[in-house]
């Protein structure tokens, strides 16, 4: 992939994390199948951890499949409660009720 390619690719994973309203949720692979790209759900994860050099995108409301935050970030969920994201017991968002249906 050449370097446009890849800048292309970028934008348009944080072009969907941008969309992604407050108070909800998506999941790495939501946003991977969102740009037509299905199994590269890491790939997302990667751009989202460089997501600062690009400008200010709401990264925090991307979640794993399971609604686990992202490990090394306890801010996470502090951002997303201000949201009023709730958490069940185990730590993991309810994804039945706070994941965003694009």
């Amino acid at each position: 992939m050449g370097k446009t390619t890849d800048e292309r690719l970028i934008y348009e994973i944080l072009s969907a994390v941008g969309e992604i309203p407050e108070g909800k949720v998506a999941s790495y692979g939501q946003i991977a199948r969102l740009i037509g790209r299905d199994k590269n759900s890491r790939l997302v994860g990667r751009v989202l951890s460089m997501a600062e050099f690009y400008g200010d995108y709401p990264c925090h409301r991307v979640v794993n499949h399971a609604g686990r935050t992202a490990p090394h970030w306890r801010e996470q969920r502090e951002l997303l409660e201000a949201e009023g994201v709730e958490f069940k017991e185990n730590g993991c968002v309810d994804m039945e009720r706070f994941r965003w249906e694009e």
